[in-house]
């Protein structure tokens, strides 16, 4: 394995949100801004590259048969680090993220990659396995917040700061509640099925 095409292979052909399907229900929650797809992305990444480097160190000694208990100990362990770092220092972040912080533990994207990938393979290429997925998990956050945001508020701020602001304010705040959320990944999903599609039919 080369660890620079296991790195792009979490961004690419394994990205959580259009290669493997999972994590939806965080993606669709918490994407009603920039901001708050940033510090999603980055309490599960801490999450899912620590779990991954502990239960991949670990997989000879821990007995099959009750492992997934186990990897939920471990994750629920970071997941409970991230909570509290978050709650003593991003308070207004922590009050926006919610339940979805807490909910990281049972996150279908860790306990995927700590099943298929972490328990099979070294900790080297489980940290790089780590940082593809959750490479891939922030991109795609990033784009979804961005777009509802810019279309629901007609501007981003991120951290205090205006990124973007429209010149005019053709703002839809339904962008912003649920059903804009369904619109925007549904649009991204058909987006990127048609290019695979399209890649497939020229034999790619």
């Amino acid at each position: 394995m080369d660890p620079l095409s296991e790195y792009i292979r979490g961004i690419t052909r394994d990205n959580p949100i259009f290669g493997l399907v999972l994590g939806l229900c965080p993606t669709l929650a918490v994407t009603t801004s920039v901001e708050n797809a940033i510090g999603m992305s980055a309490g599960t990444a801490f999450v899912l590259i620590c779990s991954n480097i502990f239960v991949s160190a670990l997989r000879k000694q821990i007995p099959s048969a009750v492992r997934l208990p186990i990897f939920i100990i471990i994750i629920a362990t970071f997941v409970s680090i991230v909570k509290m770092i978050m709650q003593a220092y991003f308070p207004p972040m922590y009050a926006a993220l919610g339940v979805f912080i807490p909910l990281i533990v049972v996150n279908c994207i860790i306990i995927g990659r700590a099943e298929a990938y972490a328990n099979k393979n070294n900790v080297f290429y489980s940290f790089i396995d780590g940082l593809g997925i959750s490479t891939g998990f922030l991109l795609v956050l990033m784009l979804i917040g961005g777009i509802r945001e810019i279309l629901g508020t007609g501007q981003i701020v991120t951290f205090d700061f205006t990124l973007i602001t429209l010149p005019i304010n053709p703002s839809v705040t339904t962008m912003i509640l649920p059903p804009g959320a369904f619109l925007t990944i549904g649009a991204l999903m058909g987006i990127v099925n048609y290019q695979k599609e399209k890649k497939r039919a020229k034999g790619g």
